[in-house]
């Protein structure tokens, strides 16, 4: 039996996850069930993708394409209460192409299932949207599982793994330091159908 998914990320990379929320998701897994539902077409990247999730503790979910089909297929299956995914206007292609098809899956599955209950965008390159910057409505303290987030971004041989570890450091320190601690990860609240979180947390 498929276990429900407090927290799903739908990712358009299958290292997406680990950079964006990786920490999020080490820290939520000892308490909460949590999914990575992420595209690749590339046998080798999604190798690295379950070694990654399984250094996070966290189910995983490859499939050949994120439609707006797929994702709702795959929402109304797992009835997530919490979805992650990339911003509406993050400055890769793929980025905003998956953000886009989960956007379209999501009225029809809220409305069928009443699931999610809560959407959010994560953060990106240096925090920088076309459109401006990730606000940081969310940010979730990480400093004690950064750690598991490094070592499961390590997992992703075929990529640049400098440069991304160097990024997911400074951005994380960034974040860190707007709550007062030593590494955090920032989310920004999504409407669901014109309803916000009221909560402060994810």
């Amino acid at each position: 039996m498929t276990k429900q998914p407090r927290i799903l990320c739908i990712m358009a990379h299958p290292d997406d996850a680990e950079l964006w929320c990786g920490g999020t998701l080490a820290k939520s897994t000892p308490h909460a069930t949590c999914g990575i539902l992420v595209e690749s077409t590339d046998q080798v990247r999604a190798n690295e993708a379950k070694q990654g999730a399984k250094i996070l503790g966290a189910e995983i979910y490859v499939t050949s394409a994120l439609t707006p089909e797929i994702c709702e297929a795959q929402m109304r299956r797992l009835k997530p209460e919490v979805v992650i995914t990339h911003p509406p206007g993050d400055v890769h292609p793929d980025h905003r192409r998956v953000s886009a098809a989960v956007l379209a899956a999501i009225p029809g599955v809220l409305i069928d299932t009443g699931f999610p209950k809560r959407l959010y965008s994560c953060d990106t390159y240096n925090s920088l949207l076309l459109t401006g910057s990730v606000s940081g409505t969310h940010i979730v303290d990480v400093s004690e599982a950064f750690e598991t987030k490094l070592a499961a971004l390590r997992c992703h041989t075929t990529q640049p793994l400098d440069h991304f570890s160097a990024m997911a450091g400074r951005q994380g320190a960034w974040w860190g330091a707007r709550i007062g601690c030593e590494h955090a990860e920032a989310f920004d609240a999504m409407p669901l159908l014109g309803r916000l979180p009221g909560r402060e947390w994810l």
